[in-house]
């Protein structure tokens, strides 16, 4: 699979990441573990290299450190702090990061990350500048490589001119480009990674509503720019024609498609390495109709 630099922290991700969140939902059913280790692993053995988690994804970490941990030379591990996790404390102190990096690392059994996140905190908690100071300082005690921010709008704009991060973890789709403008050319003039976060948007493109209540927004947009018409150029496949789109933008190096389901993992991998890039001219048009009617729609977190 096509590997991408990941700005100045040198690692070489690639394009395709993985995103843990989706693994969670295994919490409902009763092999959890079993289930987790056979997408995590199929994961690493079609060459994928990134896996992208949270503290905050229910006992996504555990999984992912039950299932994978033995194999930790061959990915690169990314993980998000910040909101108070088991605890009553107050969210975005550094006592509550210091907990929950160290309960990161016990969780995925290992003691480093290789990318720490500040995960989607507000402008003004960026500006107190207690969270970056936390992060920091987990990185000069070797429990980071790197440290990031994830988040959109303009946070994510503060963050990048801080100078202070090596990555940053945004909301990039073919109906959320309102990163398009500013923002990534900020960061990639920066020397920043930028890994793309909610990459095909859902799947709103190619469904008639959401199965997920935080996703209606994406639905609403998605169907004011079907309205439109055909998108000519487009691939019958709605993922690819997100995947397509996504891709074509040389600022991203990688994005995280996140999955439970073993299938969908491998379709995505084919799409990726077989099936980039789509013609040129559906791209263009989705951009103009973005901008023609999703202009003031905001990146969503």
């Amino acid at each position: 699979m096509e590997k991408r630099t990941l700005g100045r922290t040198g690692i070489e991700v690639t394009r395709l990441g993985l995103g843990l969140a989706e693994i969670s939902r295994y919490e409902q059913r009763g092999e959890a573990g079993a289930d987790a280790a056979r997408v995590l692993n199929l994961a690493l053995d079609v060459g994928i290299n990134f896996l992208d988690t949270a503290a905050c994804y229910a006992s996504t970490e555990a999984l992912t450190g039950s299932a994978v941990s033995h194999r930790r030379d061959e990915f690169f591990l990314a993980s998000k702090c910040g909101h108070a996790v088991e605890t009553d404390a107050e969210p975005w102190t550094a006592e509550v990061i210091a907990e929950s990096v160290d309960r990161s690392l016990r969780r995925l059994r290992t003691d480093h990350l290789d990318v720490l996140q500040l995960h989607s905190c507000e402008l003004d908690v960026l500006e107190r500048g207690e969270v970056i100071e936390a992060v920091l300082r987990a990185r000069e005690q070797g429990k980071t490589r790197f440290i990031g921010y994830s988040g959109d709008n303009e946070a994510a704009l503060w963050a990048v001119g801080s100078g202070v991060f090596d990555t940053l973890q945004t909301s990039f789709n073919l109906v959320d480009q309102s990163s398009r403008g500013e923002l990534l050319g900020a960061a990639r003039a920066a020397g920043m990674g930028i890994i793309v976060k909610r990459p095909v948007g859902n799947g709103a493109w190619g469904r008639a509503s959401s199965p997920y209540s935080y996703a209606d927004e994406y639905f609403r947009r998605a169907q004011i720019m079907r309205d439109v018409g055909p998108v000519p150029g487009a691939p019958e496949e709605p993922i690819l024609l997100a995947l397509g789109f996504l891709f074509a933008h040389d600022e991203v190096d990688t994005a995280i498609v996140g999955t439970h389901n073993p299938a969908h993992l491998q379709a995505n991998v084919r799409m990726v390495e077989d099936d980039l890039p789509i013609p040129a001219e559906a791209v263009e048009d989705l951009r103009r109709r973005f901008d023609a009617v999703g202009s003031a729609w905001p990146g969503m977190g």
